[in-house]
């Protein structure tokens, strides 16, 4: 109901908050009150919320902010449960865990949502809590032959349920660590937490890992509902996704290998750590060399897996990749400076998309927003800080609750737009979004930093609602106090420390003001990407091929860009496999997601028992997959990707091992693919060996999912099965090169 209160006064514009007690937004007045019990009631339009006294407190000028300091708190409190639950594990019954669920229409603990929600902070809030949690998703391996399984000291952390059939389309399981990395002051975990990053670290460098490009594979984190932020033609077709490379994801492992050399520095393992430390500066220059947009000023999202570049951003991957360092200086500020925002704040992806729902697409994250509260504050953008910092506590008080998520133009908890209407899901007290509301007023406006020191970055436009008349502003943590006090002046646009003095627990920070470069914040950014042009259609003519397409369109062979054409096209045809693939580019110069790809060429099919042979016609470098299915899980979920690990043995050759997935499919398709070279003659002996895919986990076997899928590979066992057909191979161009 609110929101269609918000959707409706959209024309009249926001009327200028308050801050203190209360808000308007949108024709929508919020306001609050404080008892003498120092608990707060706050009330809108539609509902009230009565917060009784919290252990910790702010003392701001802003009863608004001070009661939505409390709100988390209590949204906290009712996160911290003794049993979880989900449908899908265990027939849905209740499992015991002293943990944090991860808000109340998701009773359960997901990997990603509660590491993110760590990082942000709860692990000084409730550090056995988070552990707990962070244990339950750690897990042994259930089936003694199964590869990179026997070792007794192999742990993983668990790739959820998810696209194509979760791990290896989905990599972000190294997220776990992010989370882990505050908590390692107790050694029997943060022995656990060396042991699974030696194990899984290896066994991504083995599936996941692409040498050519130095990335790893797999979906971006956390936008995992594929059509809101992928081509929409992967909605039914997850092999783009498993092929592609995503910025976030790789920012993650990027951490991951850093926390690997520091742990293995304890361990005094000097070769160990010298070895992460290649790997981890090897993976920055690849993200740097790879998904740098120079016209764009930003980094891209994803690639697809031969390095086509996408038009398309996401705050999630921008903000990691300024927090880990991998981007620094000018190219950090300028990214984080370029990536556009509207009034209500940031949205996650950008541009949106015209055609699908909101959810990831056209949304206010609040986690992403803390993220990206950070990434400012390291860049010491104060605009942006103060946006994201009104952008998280607007939406709290709007809905006495931190939400999941919101609308990006209004604000809104549900807009109605027919098809498009949404967010599609939302839940109160989101496990993230509480770690972000948490966040804004530990981190983003008193700058307690995670090794306890006070570094604050508060922009002087939060003046007014945080200090008003006050000379002083204070944190009570526990055992700990923090009061940030005014400078006699205020001249700049940044206050940061000038004198910190500690006695005790209490640390009393006497603030200055600075004037720091910052860039206005880019609100004129147009808001949907064009729509994507259908495949091109792609003949032989003469020596050349003719591609047809629909109107003007921007053509790319084998990745890379040909130029625009209009209508038709005749190129020349060249040696080995050409894929084309088109978009459209508007007004505005901004580019649609690609066309899925046409691909032609002679590609040999290899049909019979396993191992198959055939003969190289020619020296050069040869793309290898499968025809397969795989019916054993829907689409968007389940854990039974077919995962294989191809070898490829050609005489006068040393044997190369390729990893093949086949994610759950709806119909025959080609699973990823993986290259290798012969030489002309030669004769060539393909062996096709199981892989590794998550429900080996023993935790998996509390799998129990009637969602078409029966529940496979969960307590019926592992399963590691396709439906293969012929083996494709085709020869690639001799220019197409390695990135």
């Amino acid at each position: 109901m609110l929101s269609i209160a918000l959707a409706a006064a959209l024309a009249a514009g926001a009327v200028a908050p308050d801050w203190h007690d209360g808000l308007d937004w949108h024709g929508v007045h919020v306001a609050i009150s404080r008892d003498a019990q120092q608990g707060y009631t706050l009330a809108w339009p539609y509902g009230q919320r009565t917060i009784a006294a919290q252990p910790l407190a702010t003392q701001t000028a802003s009863p608004l902010f001070d009661g939505l300091f409390a709100m988390a708190q209590d949204d906290l409190k009712q996160d911290s449960v003794s049993a979880i639950r989900d449908g899908a594990f265990d027939h849905g019954q209740p499992i015991p865990c002293q943990c944090f669920e991860t808000g109340l229409k998701w009773p359960y603990v997901w990997t990603r949502d509660l590491s993110y929600a760590i990082d942000l902070g709860l692990w000084r809030f409730d550090p056995a809590r988070s552990r707990n949690g962070l244990k339950f998703k750690l897990s042994g391996v259930r089936v003694a032959s199964a590869p990179q399984g026997p070792a007794p000291k192999r742990l993983y952390p668990m790739q959820d349920t998810g696209s194509g059939g979760s791990w290896p389309i989905s990599t972000d399981r190294v997220v776990w660590f992010l989370g882990a990395r505050h908590l390692l002051d107790d050694q029997a975990f943060a022995d656990d937490v060396y042991r699974a990053l030696d194990a899984t670290l290896a066994q991504d460098r083995q599936y996941a890992f692409d040498a050519g490009f130095g990335l790893y594979r797999g979906e971006t984190s956390f936008l995992d509902w594929r059509e809101q932020s992928y081509p929409a033609w992967t909605a039914d077709e997850v092999t783009f996704i498993a092929q592609s490379y995503a910025l976030s994801t790789n920012v993650l492992h990027y951490q991951a290998l850093q926390l690997a050399a520091n742990l293995a520095d304890t361990h005094h393992d000097a070769k160990a750590a010298a070895g992460y430390r290649a790997d981890a500066a090897a993976l920055k220059a690849a993200i740097n060399a790879h998904f740098w947009r120079a016209e764009r000023g930003m980094y891209m999202s994803y690639l697809s897996g031969d390095g086509t570049p996408y038009d398309s951003y996401d705050l999630l991957g921008i903000a990691l990749a300024i927090d880990s360092g991998v981007a620094g200086g000018e190219r950090a500020k300028q990214a984080l400076a370029n990536y556009p925002t509207w009034p209500a704040g940031s949205p996650v992806i950008w541009p949106e998309r015209a055609d699908q729902p909101i959810y990831h697409n056209r949304a206010i994250w609040p986690f992403v927003s803390a993220y990206a509260l950070r990434a400012a504050r390291l860049t010491e953008q104060p605009a942006r800080i103060a946006h994201e910092i009104e952008s998280v506590l607007r939406g709290a008080a709007l809905y006495g609750s931190n939400m999941e998520n919101y609308e990006l133009l209004t604000q809104g908890q549900h807009v109605d737009e027919g098809k498009l209407s949404g967010p599609v899901v939302n839940s109160p007290r989101q496990l993230w979004s509480v770690a972000a509301a948490l966040a804004v007023v530990t981190e983003g406006v008193f700058g307690l930093n995670e090794d306890g020191s006070v570094e604050p970055k508060l922009p002087t436009a939060l003046v007014p609602m945080l200090f008003g008349q006050r000379r002083t502003i204070t944190l009570d943590l526990h055992e700990r106090q923090i009061t940030l006090q005014l400078p006699e002046k205020i001249s700049g646009n940044l206050l940061v420390a000038d004198r910190t003095r500690t006695q005790g627990t209490a640390t009393t920070v006497t603030l200055k003001a600075v004037q720091v470069p910052d860039a206005p914040l880019r609100t004129d950014a147009p808001l949907y990407a064009p729509l994507a042009p259908a495949a091109p259609v792609v003949q032989a003519a003469g020596n050349g091929w003719r591609v047809s397409a629909e109107g003007k369109v921007r053509l790319y062979l084998n990745g890379r860009a040909h130029g625009d054409i209009d209508g038709t096209a005749t190129l020349p045809r060249q040696p080995g496999l050409t894929c084309f693939s088109a978009t459209r580019v508007d007004a505005h110069g901004l580019e649609s997601l690609h066309s899925p790809d046409t691909c032609v060429g002679e590609t040999a099919k290899v049909n019979g028992s396993w191992p198959r042979r055939w003969t190289a016609p020619a020296t050069g470098r040869y793309r290898v997959a499968l025809d397969y299915a795989n019916d054993h899980g829907p689409i968007n979920t389940g854990i039974t990707a077919a995962v294989k690990m191809l070898e490829v043995s050609c005489a006068g050759s040393d044997p190369q091992r390729l990893p093949i997935v086949m994610p759950h499919s709806v119909r025959a398709q080609r699973s990823t693919w993986g290259t290798f070279t012969a030489q002309a003659g030669s004769a060539c002996r393909f062996a096709l060996d199981d892989g590794f895919n998550m429900s080996y986990l023993a935790h998996f076997a509390h799998y129990t999912a009637n969602n078409g899928s029966g529940g496979n590979g969960g307590s019926s066992g592992p399963l590691n099965q396709a439906e293969v057909h012929a083996l494709l191979i085709a020869p690639l161009a001799a220019d197409r090169g390695t990135p």
